[in-house]
């Protein structure tokens, strides 16, 4: 019996550079766990630990980044 050819595995997320949605900074190797995802208007932001702290109260209110 012939065996299924295997495809490759989608490239998501977590193999691409991640970019702070506030203050640019990179993270090579995808989202580390400390930083921040949030869905806003169906795209999905990621905010480094810094810029997550900082508007710590506001994220928890569900506020979307451009009111922070």
């Amino acid at each position: 019996m012939d065996q299924p050819t295997p495809h490759p595995a989608p490239s998501g997320p977590e193999d691409q550079p991640v970019v702070c949605a506030s203050c640019g900074a990179r993270s090579p190797d995808g989202a580390p766990p400390t930083w921040t995802c949030s869905v806003e208007n169906g795209a999905r932001l990621y905010f480094c630990v810094d810029c997550a702290r900082a508007n710590l109260r506001a994220i928890e209110g569900r506020l979307d980044s451009s009111w922070w």
